[in-house]
């Protein structure tokens, strides 16, 4: 981690669970922050009414006062009961491509998102690995996870922009921990990295498959054995993750879907109502008093589309 000149120190993972910091009231705006870069997701804000919602990485939910209540449907299928479980907690946990719905009592709710290519499924926290769903209360760690995310909440909240902050200081500030990385095959690595840093590029798996020298069928098989997941379900994922970066835009809709990589406001509207269960108006919508925060290749060309319009 490289901070800037007379920037306040990262917290350890100790400090973020039992030093005391300056909380607001959850009804002020200043609460609403969000920092991506292209490993990670944290945000802090409004909760908004969502439908179900499958997003491709592994989420961790959050409680910043009153109990969440979630309900978790069958990823294999990829559908979320009309009559699912409710559980009530204050910390839960999904995995990738899970459909799921999420409320609460608060307008405010915190979620973390960990992109499934980066971290080795087998080494993460338990907490992580062992549920799907409401993590219980009384679960080794449980309360000392919930209270360091609201205390690492709170540091960002009010430190954010003073600070360059990577995957590995985020993990080790809202974990615990630094989460163990994923192996991977270089050639897939390569691959990953471009529609990383560029989701909204039109390339074709045909065309990954001849950049790195596999037959199609082979590439599409090396792909899902290295990242768990097809290459059309993530590059879509990765689309929808990149509107993250555009949130906060003045701009017509219409526009923010084209430099995303949508070819039309049709399929880009299907496609973030499934995503993240709320239409893309209701989306900037709740974002409009949001603080974003975090750098990357996909957030640099998000501020230079934003500087064309």
């Amino acid at each position: 981690m490289v901070s800037r000149t007379l920037a306040p120190p990262l917290p350890s993972p100790a400090s973020t669970a039992t030093t005391p910091l300056v909380a607001l009231p959850l009804t002020d705006r200043r609460n609403r922050v969000m920092w991506l870069n292209n490993d990670r997701v944290f945000y802090a804000g409004l909760l908004g009414a969502m439908s179900v919602r499958t997003m491709g990485g592994w989420l961790v939910y959050v409680s910043l006062g009153a109990p969440i209540r979630i309900a978790v449907g069958d990823a294999a299928l990829g559908v979320l009961s009309a009559d699912p479980v409710w559980q009530s907690t204050d910390l839960a946990v999904v995995p990738p491509y899970t459909p799921h719905r999420v409320v609460c009592d608060e307008r405010l709710i915190c979620s973390i998102t960990v992109e499934p290519e980066t971290v080795d499924d087998a080494l993460l926290p338990d907490f992580m690995r062992l549920h799907a769903g409401a993590v219980p209360g009384d679960w080794p760690d449980a309360a000392q996870t919930v209270q360091r995310v609201r205390a690492a909440h709170t540091w960002l909240r009010t430190h954010g922009r003073d600070i360059d902050l990577q995957t590995t200081s985020f993990d080790e500030c809202f974990f615990g921990q630094r989460l163990a990385p994923r192996p991977l095959d270089p050639r897939i690595a390569g691959v990953l990295e471009e529609i990383r840093n560029d989701p909204s590029r039109t390339t074709t798996a045909q065309d990954c498959a001849m950049a790195v020298g596999l037959s199609f069928s082979r590439f599409l098989h090396l792909f899902k054995d290295e990242v768990g997941t097809p290459f059309r379900s993530l590059r879509t994922w990765k689309r929808a993750r990149s509107l993250l970066h555009h949130v906060t835009r003045e701009a017509n809709l219409v526009h923010v879907a084209l430099d995303t990589g949508y070819p039309d406001s049709t399929h880009f509207s299907h496609s973030i109502r499934h995503v993240y269960g709320l239409k893309p108006s209701e989306l900037f919508a709740g974002s409009r008093q949001l603080t974003v925060l975090g750098d990357s290749p996909a957030a640099r060309a998000a501020q230079q589309a934003e500087r064309w319009c």
